[in-house]
């Protein structure tokens, strides 16, 4: 029997979408469905950190893939003008996987110069451990679509789950550096649920 891949996010949906958001997720949606990319990035909550690499990346295709649909809704509303509901010039290069990264992944022969991953759910109860996302398999997967010099940036301000992490690399062929690095605030590290100082960052290359 086939190994069943665990679920590492929860609810697909949360408040009411706005009529906008709604005929956003029905019409532009489908199409920024992505075959392909130059930057990815995983989990992107309401998405600041997506229109942030398309605004500094511009040339380049940004994929960021998101299960949880008011994220999706969140997104797509700031990417598009308000009257018109077009995509707007400085957000072209984005494509929205409204779904499980994985089924992106094996439907892509992308190779990544990035791979983003940002306050990923750590699942702190112990008998939830196994939802983890960043354990030495996925890790391993996505080693397989970097491009050359490509790298994957973990970041997190859970310390329990970034000294877990960092564990789990032992069991990958990536090699691992801790930067000193900022980047653009989201709502999500805003909260700092763990209510540690600051997040901490990897850096991982094959």
């Amino acid at each position: 029997m086939e190994k069943q891949e665990i679920r590492t996010f929860g609810r697909r949906h949360g408040k009411k979408l706005s009529l906008r958001q709604s005929a956003l997720i029905d019409n532009l949606l489908p199409t920024l469905r992505p075959t392909h990319g130059d930057i990815l990035e995983i989990g992107f909550g309401a998405g600041e950190h997506v229109r942030d690499l398309a605004r500094t990346n511009p040339g380049k295709i940004i994929v960021g893939a998101e299960p949880f649909m008011n994220g999706v809704a969140s997104l797509l509303s700031a990417i598009t003008d308000e009257k018109t509901n077009c995509v707007l010039d400085e957000y072209a290069g984005i494509r929205i996987w409204p779904d499980d990264v994985r089924d992106f992944l094996r439907a892509t022969d992308s190779k990544f110069e990035q791979i983003w991953v940002l306050h990923p759910d750590p699942w702190p109860k112990a008998r939830h451990e196994k939802r983890r996302l960043l354990s030495a398999d996925f890790l391993n997967t996505l080693s397989k679509y970097l491009a050359d010099n490509g790298e994957i940036i973990i970041g997190t301000d859970h310390w329990e789950y970034f000294d877990w992490i960092l564990e789990q690399i032992k069991s990958t062929t990536l090699s691992a550096t801790i930067p000193d690095m900022e980047i653009i605030q989201t709502r999500y590290q805003h909260k700092n649920k763990a209510g540690t100082d600051s997040p901490k960052y990897l850096i991982l290359h094959n």
